[in-house]
């Protein structure tokens, strides 16, 4: 089996609904990163283009990845597939991207993925399919397994904050230094390298260039997170300690060696691991304590191998249930942040914490990072990278 490799990895910075991408059709916004992927290399090295998408309806719908490539400026030759795993579509679609170049199929691929969330709200499709009458994605069999349970991530991550003890100060101070990092890290300069600059519009419909993720408060305090209204009146967790609705696209070069060659670049990451395992749908967003178990028992490594973390803040229970039980030291974990301050653009989240994970590997010339999130259906996926 060959090995696969990291040559690129970029995204844009996260918009907020409503906010400076609002005016981007999302195959036009991912053709925006894959022309960045490309930008150099001769566009028929690229053999295909698989891109995650969760809200898979109106634009982005109708295979978004293909719309995305003849939006771009790839030939009509490069195909184009849409992958759904829930928040870990384009994690997944970099596990087939690599797989791929590992088995010597093809030898250059694009991993990506993109989400707007204002074009397209998050649940859209199933509130329309509600409201039309023709059915619900719960099959009568799934009925009879989980009686009257309703699968809702919200309850689930209020069931992992009462079944992990963490109390809602643990949460909000958690959610507070999420937008601190951010906030250090943009400030620093720490994202130049992953981030595409495109056009924006600001709150007047003003041309801006979006060059800083959008939902970072750089003027939090811990107080005013403290004060955020609850999501529900017996729950602990709010909108300062959940992820940000977020529009963004991002994406990865995969190459095998034969593809190195092609492309003429030295590598900046090796794929040294990949895991997806299942779980109990209902609790939801655990899955990723027991993938990164997996993960690690599969690669011969332990926790404290792993220099740098990358835990998506889909709520701020997951990545502190994740902590706690991995025993993984908290100063790796999500080092400049993560969706609580910087948005969780769903189908675009795995490839955007990779491009974040293995530049800031990069930059602090550490070696190992693992890379884990929380989906619908209790599912998880686990990437263990070698920085190069």
């Amino acid at each position: 089996m060959g090995e696969a490799y990291i040559v690129a990895a970029r995204r844009t910075a996260g918009g907020r609904k409503g906010g400076r991408l609002r005016n981007w059709h999302p195959a036009d916004l991912a053709a925006q990163v894959l022309d960045d992927l490309v930008r150099g290399h001769d566009p028929g090295l690229f053999e295909d283009v698989i891109m995650g998408c969760v809200g898979q309806f109106a634009q982005q719908s109708t295979n978004v990845a293909r719309n995305a490539v003849l939006a771009s400026s790839l030939p009509e030759s490069v195909p184009g597939t849409t992958v759904d795993r829930q928040c870990g579509s384009s994690q997944q679609a970099l596990h087939f991207a690599a797989a791929t170049v590992m088995s010597g199929a093809m030898d250059v691929v694009i991993a990506a993925g993109v989400e707007s969330m204002t074009r397209v709200p998050m649940g859209l499709p199933f509130k329309l399919a509600r409201d039309a009458g023709v059915g619900s994605y719960m099959s009568p069999a799934m009925e009879r397994r989980y009686p009257g349970i309703q699968f809702s991530q919200f309850a689930g991550a209020e069931r992992i904050a009462r079944k992990y003890e963490l109390s809602k100060d643990a949460l909000d101070e958690y959610g507070f230094g999420s937008q601190v990092k951010a906030a250090a890290a943009a400030r620093s300069g720490a994202f130049e390298a992953e981030i595409v600059p495109v056009e924006g519009v600001g709150p007047e419909g003003e041309p801006v260039l979006h060059t800083v993720d959008e939902g970072i408060r750089f003027d939090a305090t811990l107080e005013a997170t403290r004060a955020v209204k609850l999501l529900s009146e017996d729950g602990r967790l709010t909108a300062a300690t959940s992820s940000q609705i977020c529009d963004g696209a991002s994406g990865v070069i995969v190459a095998n060696a034969a593809g190195l060659k092609k492309l003429g670049v030295a590598p900046l990451a090796r794929i040294h691991q990949m895991t997806v395992i299942g779980e109990d749908p209902v609790i939801m967003l655990e899955a990723p304590i027991n993938a990164t178990r997996r993960a690690l028992a599969r690669a011969g490594m332990t926790i404290d191998d792993i220099d740098l973390f990358e835990v998506n803040e889909a709520f701020a229970s997951v990545p502190l249930a994740w902590l706690r039980e991995t025993g993984a030291d908290p100063a790796r974990l999500n080092v400049h942040g993560g969706a609580i301050a910087l948005g969780h653009p769903l189908g675009a989240s795995g490839t955007k914490l990779m491009a974040t994970l293995v530049h800031a590997l990069r930059a602090r010339k550490k070696r190992w990072g693992l890379q884990t999130m929380c989906e619908g259906g209790g599912l998880a996926n686990v990437t263990i990278v070698e920085a190069l």
